[in-house]
């Protein structure tokens, strides 16, 4: 287990503005960050980080919580793991204790896919790097494409011996069970023998955006025909092709710093990028690009250069990958290298400044590449080039921008010579049709909806204690340590014998005016989470009145630091809108902290006379005999003390 001194220095050290960003483009908001959530598909921004309280908030999912909160939701770390990436990342020495047997068989099945993954991945570099056949045939081989040690050490390249079994055997020697083998795709089990997959081939390790290994691509060495070139691992819970890309872990820091990123078709293609100094390069690894690896980059910026050779194939396959990229709202470029060149043969011919120079002089925007690629195709004939036109169009229709739209069709205008007119009218037939097949799958869906949400909204209720105790929970998270003037109204009796309400002045910290208020009246949270968080932030508060209040979420379990985060960044979310910048500025709550308070414990106890009240009106109606003049008199004296409490309510208002 990790010490708990080395827990604390985590947090203390760690910012969550910097460990997010490594994942996320965060851009200055106010006091806060924001950026385009990582857990869904958005195209405005609901995600906030708020570095004063050190927590971030996922308004579209609901998540939150602290540093290690986003790595363990984002990287599916366990609270371990995500606790020893913050240690390495601010070279945090770990210490640990021992751990027992029943820890240690505590990892779920994830977990292990984990750490057969990373098992193999410094087996294959151990193999290379310290054996004869690795010396000789992987490393040989890593150094004959022009990759240096630095490099090969970068991007953990390794090497399967040729061997039937030589890592299946090592790893089940070393504790690894045979089922997570099978799982992460490493061995190959049919009946009752086993062989490993990557026999005789050269190692990529395929990591997530965190570093964790997931996967691995293998390239063959030997001259067999039947076997692939590549091969890649199999889908397993942790690794799925789509939705990663080679590179990225490398990368991150590179593409947010440049706002740009390179986008490649091989492993050996990033590689030769990074050892020249072109570092915010990933590559789809061979596969189609898909919706999910263009979000994985537009998490880090908004733009993508595809690189590709000048095959036709290759071409040809790029068109397809453009459009996802414009769907998404994403600004696409293509560049193409020279015949006979592509990005790993052309980046090892050539010096950084004159790679950089070529990327800058020869990368096109998309409808200048398409119109080039398809004219050449059309040549002389109308019927075509009416054809190319209108796929073009398509393209354009795809971009949910309607600035950039317009912008794009007039480039297509001119390039293609065709009148503008006749452009708008085209693409104006494509967005109806797909609007109304959009507004027809939306219409059915909502018929199926109203069905449910009429049942719901007749019987949806505002439940007012949960409203109420959800702000006093509130206040305490915001303000409980802040020392306020409040002004307390007492009830006396004047020269006339009448009950009046006189102003007294006291100052006294936010969370103990709370406490003793809810003493006085011994109110009772009804809500077992709000109870628990209740007596938990004023008993941290009683024994550390110099603790900060927002470090609390670092000391309670997730889903309370789950709640704590939602409450904590709720009046947040009004940045995400920059109401200055439409001059309108939402007034602070810091100026009015005694009156809130004052106002929602009055509150509350209007609400709970109004629930004995309605109590006794119903014993009354179930209970004729003499003790109705009991409740009657009961009844008679809440009614007064709301009355009292409701003068008392307006005039804090």
């Amino acid at each position: 287990m990790i010490s708990k001194s080395t827990i604390d220095q985590v947090f203390e050290t760690s910012r969550v503005e910097e460990v997010i960003g490594d994942f996320v483009q965060l851009k200055k908001s106010g006091s806060n960050y924001k950026g385009l959530s990582p857990f869904s598909d958005e195209r405005s921004p609901s995600f906030m980080v708020s570095p004063v309280k050190q927590i971030w908030k996922d308004f579209s999912s609901g998540k939150g919580g602290n540093a290690v909160a986003f790595l363990m939701e984002h990287e599916h770390f366990t609270y371990p793991e995500a606790i020893k990436y913050l240690a390495r990342k601010y070279n945090i020495e770990i210490e640990e204790t021992e751990q027992s047997n029943e820890e240690k068989e505590q990892a779920d099945t994830r977990e292990s896919l984990y750490l057969v993954s990373e098992y193999a991945s410094k087996y294959f570099q151990n193999v290379m790097h310290k054996t004869d056949p690795g010396k000789a045939i992987g490393l040989s081989y890593f150094k004959e494409r022009g990759f240096t040690e630095e490099t090969i050490k970068k991007f953990d390249l390794g090497y399967s011996l040729d061997e039937w079994q030589a890592f299946t055997d090592e790893a089940l020697k070393k504790g690894y069970q045979l089922d997570f083998l099978e799982k992460t795709g490493l061995t190959i089990v049919k009946e009752d023998k086993r062989f490993d997959r990557f026999k005789g081939r050269v190692m990529f390790p395929i990591q997530s955006m965190s570093g964790r290994v997931l996967g691995f691509g293998g390239r063959i060495l030997g001259i067999d025909k039947k076997a692939a070139k590549y091969l890649n691992s199999p889908e397993s819970d942790i690794y799925h092709k789509s939705k990663v890309l080679y590179g990225i872990f490398q990368a991150k820091q590179s593409i947010a710093k440049e706002d740009n990123c390179y986008l490649v078709e091989g492993y050996t293609d990033v590689i030769q990028f990074h050892q020249r100094g072109i570092t915010n390069v990933v590559s789809s690894s061979g596969t189609a690009l898909s919706p999910e690896q263009i979000r994985l980059i537009n998490r880090l910026t908004k733009n993508i250069t595809v690189l590709f050779d000048s095959d036709a194939a290759g071409l040809r396959a790029s068109l397809r990958g453009i459009d996802l990229i414009l769907e998404q709202g994403m600004n696409v470029k293509v560049c193409t290298f020279p015949a006979g060149d592509d990005p790993d043969s052309f980046a090892k011919k050539n010096t950084l400044e004159e790679i950089s120079t070529y990327l800058e002089d020869k990368a096109q925007d998309f409808i200048q590449f398409k119109a080039s690629l398809l004219v050449a195709d059309a040549k002389n004939d109308p019927i075509k080039k009416a054809e190319t036109i209108r796929d073009i169009v398509n393209s354009i229709a795809k971009i949910p921008d309607r600035i950039k739209t317009e912008i794009y069709i007039r480039e297509c205008s001119r390039i293609m010579d065709i009148s503008e007119e006749v452009l708008f009218s085209t693409l104006a037939q494509i967005t109806k049709k797909e609007t109304q097949e959009t507004h027809k799958k939306v219409s059915q869906d909502r018929k199926a909806f109203d069905v449910i949400k009429n049942q719901d909204q007749s019987n949806k209720k505002v439940d007012v204690q949960y409203e109420l105790e959800r702000k006093i929970i509130q206040i305490l998270l915001l303000y409980g340590n802040k020392t306020e003037d409040f002004e307390d109204l007492i009830l006396k009796e004047n020269e006339t014998n009448e009950l009046v309400l006189e102003p007294v002045k006291h100052q006294a910290k936010v969370f103990e005016k709370i406490y003793l208020d809810l003493q006085e009246d011994e109110m009772q949270f009804t809500n077992e989470t709000f109870r628990d968080l209740y007596y938990t932030i004023i008993e941290t508060l009683n024994q550390n009145p110099d603790f900060l209040i927002e470090n609390i979420v670092n000391t309670v379990e997730s889903s309370m630091a789950s709640e704590i985060t939602t409450i904590l960044m709720e009046d947040e979310r009004h940045s995400l809108s920059d109401w200055e910048r439409q001059n309108i500025f939402p007034k602070s709550k810091d100026s009015t902290i005694a009156q809130l308070v004052s106002e929602t414990i009055l509150s509350l106890r209007c609400y709970l006379i109004d629930l004995k009240v309605r109590e006794f009106q119903q014993g009354t109606l179930s209970n004729m005999a003499d003790t109705n003049r009991n409740i009657l008199e009961e009844v008679k004296d809440y009614s007064g003390l709301k009355m009292l409490l409701s003068r008392k309510l307006n005039r804090v208002l």
